[in-house]
């Protein structure tokens, strides 16, 4: 087991990091506001008056701390990967207990770690081949200090196991325990590439949407991606 008094800190400053997210999940009006986040409790007891499915679009907004919270344009994509987190949805830092939002030092790392776990589910649902589900690019500015894996070891390539999540998910635990913003760690689907892991959403900023995307499923794999927005199909090697 790393002990993370052990793992050394890194500032990390990514301009153009990467996170891929389905489309299927629309923006939540109350982050993109302009409105202080300190205010947000109040705003969503007005809401809620007239809406009361509300609180199913935010999530639990209990789960991100008031001064760590961000507002404005793009902001749901920082936001909501930490309220709305289920132990169903477990992860390779977290339990499902809280959230993490992950991205990539590149578009071609973020493309291959969601093709992976795009491929599970599809595998593990016994899909048919064809092209599916709607993937939207997100480009953002990361800017943290992270508790930093890619040095290697034995203990830290336990946590980096391409299948087991077990020893990583107690690892990010222990670590968002100790006050740690997240991790920096090498991807294990894409060779050379590195990804983050924040713990919260103001270890992020700057996030634009990018491309639109479609992936294909052969049954056995994801084989092609589709740039919908330049009308481009590639291949995954």
């Amino acid at each position: 087991m790393i002990d993370p008094a052990s793992l050394p800190v890194t500032s990390i400053q990514w301009p153009g990091a990467v996170r891929i997210i389905r489309s299927i999940f629309p923006p939540i009006d109350l982050f993109e506001d302009i409105a202080d986040p300190a205010d947000w409790p109040l705003l969503i007891a007005a809401e809620q008056k007239t809406n009361p499915r509300l609180m199913e679009t935010i999530g639990n907004l209990d789960l991100v701390p008031p001064d760590r919270r961000v507002a404005g344009a793009g902001a749901s994509w920082l936001m909501a990967p930490f309220t709305h987190v289920s132990p169903d949805r477990p992860s390779r830092f977290s339990d499902g207990s809280f959230g993490v939002l992950y991205a990539g030092g590149r578009f071609e790392v973020a493309l291959l770690e969601t093709v992976h776990h795009h491929a599970r589910f599809m595998l593990a649902t016994a899909q048919p081949p064809g092209w599916t589900s709607q993937f939207r690019e997100i480009v953002l500015e990361v800017d943290a200090e992270l508790h930093d894996l890619r040095a290697g070891g034995e203990d830290v390539a336990a946590a980096l196991d391409p299948v087991d999540y077990a020893q990583s998910q107690q690892l990010g635990g222990r670590l968002r325990d100790a006050a740690s913003e997240g991790v920096v760690y090498p991807s294990v689907r894409c060779p050379d590439g590195e990804c983050v892991g924040l713990f919260y959403p103001d270890g992020a900023s700057q996030p634009v949407q990018g491309r639109h995307l479609d992936y294909h499923w052969n049954g056995e794999r994801v084989d092609l991606y589709r740039d919908r927005s330049a009308g481009e199909v590639y291949r995954i090697v």
